[in-house]
């Protein structure tokens, strides 16, 4: 971790953006990894590496934080090699696993073959086929598209479908080989995200990494490891973007003031600061769950798809307040901001639309609110070890019957207005849907149970940032300062969904019910306030 922050602060922020302006592939950052071995470190189980080899998620969010504080290019290339780990460590593919080690030690980064033109994430209607040959091999035809590192991968993990059986398949490709036909880059950015076609590619049996239901669960699996990067790399980005904010706004004065005297911009600054303790908090917590994951609890699902969605949705209101306080300097081309603004708004939008995610989410609505059950209590996972239950997560199927425990618990153990407003206003919320509960046609409506969807991952974002908010010491204030905005975003998404055409008369008496205004307190506000005060001039980017 030191030695990539001395990395990107010895290139600088002057040479950071150049590359960034030029469009640079960062081949410099993947011959520093590959000095240093980090991919190998972070991303080899210990059976296959060297000493200290782990995938340890505690220790990789670290270092998602990083690469995306200093540029989300950087970020990119390490989330698709993660992508492109996931079908190769879940196979029963000894040699292939071997050689990903082997790779991984000589510095190489990986590719995930799922996404294809016409499709995109519905792999459902892969048309990639492996066309039995006489000998026991395959040809491979197809293309990929929107396939991260797929330019510079020893071996891309790609999904395509058995041309005679149509069962779902798992195989590696290499971009060096003849058969593979790397099109063009279809973004305009630093990063190679290719198109590419294999035209009759050959594939021996050894090439397949998986077959039938396990290729389908591993690709759905490896998702599920990897869209949880994406929460992180929002919080990277807007950390860096909160320290350059509150540098430029703090010393800059406008009309005899300091453009921080002025109030409206102490709100957005309070605004963003608790928006951003609260996806860390949440973060986090997060990881915790999927650590202790097993067959028998499988609540990580939800909490890493709210990462992926609630988390980079928030990365965006954070940005958004930032923008309004420095306005024009946004724009800079000298700015890590103008980099900030720009690919926060990319991270909803990978690994499944928000719209994908809160539909997922929405499956575990009725057994949270009235199928609880009772598990151990789980503390900071921190420890240093392998996480092997990602890579045997077992079969996809079953999410409805996934148990929580009950919300209600950690909210008894908290005494602050705003968390007891919170939670009346869930009250309000579990009210509608025992006593108004939305029919069929409402439920097979995307645009109302969207609405729903999006009130009930406030209360669970909100239950896991209480879970936090002791192990991390995080004072009264603040914690009320955040529920300061989460009853605001309550009352907002409930006016969303009292306004919807398929509502009704009873819905919308609950909605109303659940319309409330935060309580203000000016010396909590004070206290959140004199916390980003000091948070100015902390840190900038060497030049």
């Amino acid at each position: 971790m030191l030695k990539t922050i001395e990395f990107f602060e010895k290139r600088g922020k002057k040479k950071l953006k150049e590359d960034d302006h030029s469009r640079t592939f960062y081949e410099d950052f993947i011959k520093f990894q590959k000095k240093e071995k980090i991919f190998s470190q972070l991303l080899t189980p210990p059976e296959y590496g060297d000493k200290d080899t782990r995938w340890d998620m505690w220790r990789n969010y670290a270092f998602n934080e990083i690469l995306a504080f200093y540029g989300l290019a950087y970020w990119y290339t390490w989330q698709v090699s993660i992508l492109g780990l996931g079908p190769i460590w879940m196979s029963k593919n000894e040699v292939l696993k071997k050689q990903a080690a082997q790779h991984l030690k000589d510095g190489a980064v990986f590719a995930f073959g799922l996404s294809e033109q016409q499709h995109g994430a519905d792999i459902y209607s892969t048309e990639m086929t492996l066309t039995p040959q006489t000998d026991g091999t395959f040809k491979a035809n197809g293309a990929k598209y929107y396939i991260g590192n797929a330019n510079t991968a020893p071996m891309v993990s790609t999904f395509g479908k058995m041309a005679d059986t149509k069962e779902y398949v798992f195989f590696t490709a290499d971009y060096r080989n003849q058969a593979y036909d790397l099109i063009k880059n279809v973004c305009n950015s630093q990063n190679y995200v290719a198109e590419f076609s294999l035209h009759d590619y050959p594939i021996t049996k050894e090439a397949i990494l998986s077959e039938g239901r396990e290729a389908w669960d591993s690709a759905l699996n490896t998702v599920n490891i990897g869209k949880y990067n994406l929460g992180i790399a929002s919080i990277g980005i807007c950390t860096h973007a909160f320290y350059e904010a509150i540098n430029h706004a703090a010393n800059r004065q406008l009309y005899g003031m300091y453009v921080t005297d002025f109030s409206h911009v102490k709100q957005m600054f309070i605004d963003a600061y608790s928006r951003l303790v609260a996806m860390k908090l949440f973060a986090l917590r997060a990881i915790d769950y999927m650590r202790v994951a097993s067959l028998e609890d499988r609540r990580y699902i939800l909490y890493n798809t709210m990462v992926k969605m609630k988390v980079t949705l928030q990365g965006e209101e954070v940005i958004n307040l930032l923008w309004d306080v420095i306005a024009a300097k946004g724009f800079e081309k000298d700015t890590y901001f103008e980099m900030a603004a720009r690919d926060i708004r990319a991270l909803p939008k990978l690994e499944g639309t928000v719209h994908v995610n809160l539909a997922l989410v929405a499956k575990f609505i009725f057994n949270y609110f009235f199928n609880p059950k009772e598990y151990a209590p789980v503390s900071r996972q921190d420890q240093p070890q392998h996480d092997v239950f990602l890579f045997e997560q077992g079969p996809t199927r079953g999410l409805g019957k996934i148990q929580f425990h009950d919300y209600n618990d950690i909210f008894k153990q908290f005494e602050l207005p705003n968390l007891k407003i919170f939670h009346e206003q869930i009250g309000k919320f579990k009210d509608l849907l025992g006593q108004a509960t939305p029919d069929a046609d409402q439920q097979r409506d995307t645009d109302f149970s969207m609405a729903i969807a999006e009130l009930f991952a406030l209360i669970v974002y909100a239950q896991l940032v209480l879970e936090n908010a002791k192990t991390h010491n995080i004072d009264d204030q603040t914690l009320d300062q955040i529920f300061d905005f989460m009853v605001r975003d309550f009352s907002k998404y409930a006016l969303q969904l009292y306004s919807k055409s398929s509502t009704t008369p009873k819905q919308m008496e609950f909605c109303n019910q659940m319309i409330r205004k935060p309580e203000y307190d000016s010396t909590r506000y004070q206290k959140v306030w004199e916390t980003i005060q000091g948070l100015k001039d902390l840190y900038e980017m060497s030049a």
